[in-house]
């Protein structure tokens, strides 16, 4: 009695949405490293307590970039904004501090000094690095799987080579897109 065949291509397939969840956190991740230009992902992650809860910076205001160098953050309501303006400045990466104008904050971002930039590229080349590591492990868990099919019976020999294959080729192609993404990023800071 033979056991029930097992697709590479399904193992394959299953790891995908995994290695696209890889890319899309990258993606998040770079939104938030500054460049000359400023953008709301910068701050809008950021924790604020508030009243002994915590709550990301967009849950309590309007974030807008009137200009390419400045944030502006309008809290819902102006008891937010002391509370904001502290967590602003323990988690500013951007080498300004908030000025409070009435009901609003205001953020002017300052060239970025050539050390600053060089700090940036080692940090966005880590999450390259760990992006690669997670795809790799993906690769390594599919393989395995693919292997143990192939030693039960369930998958030929001709498809555990073209398992492999196809795995190398997938791998390929998100190193690829993490490349490009990171390369993107390189630029932006440096100019």
């Amino acid at each position: 009695m033979t056991e029930d065949k097992v697709s590479h291509k399904d193992i394959i397939k299953r790891i995908r949405p995994e290695l696209e969840k890889v890319l899309s956190f990258l993606e998040r991740e770079l939104y938030k490293v500054r460049t000359e230009r400023a953008s709301p992902s910068l701050v809008e992650d950021i924790e604020v307590e508030y009243l002994g809860k915590k709550f990301d910076l967009k849950e309590l205001a309007a974030i807008s970039v009137p200009q390419p160098r400045e944030i502006v953050i309008q809290p819902w309501d102006k008891s937010y904004i002391e509370d904001i303006v502290k967590a602003l400045e323990r988690n500013s990466k951007m080498g300004s501090s908030p000025v409070v104008e009435k009901e609003l904050i205001r953020m002017r971002l300052p060239s970025l000094s050539e050390e600053f930039r060089k700090d940036l590229i080692h940090f966005i080349s880590e999450k390259q690095e760990e992006a690669k590591r997670t795809i790799r492990r993906w690769r390594d868990e599919a393989w395995r799987e693919i292997q143990e099919g192939f030693r039960e019976g369930k998958i030929r020999e001709d498809d555990k080579f073209k398992g492999k294959d196809e795995l190398k080729d997938l791998v390929e192609e998100f190193h690829k897109k993490i490349e490009e993404m990171i390369g993107k990023k390189k630029k932006e800071i440096e100019s």
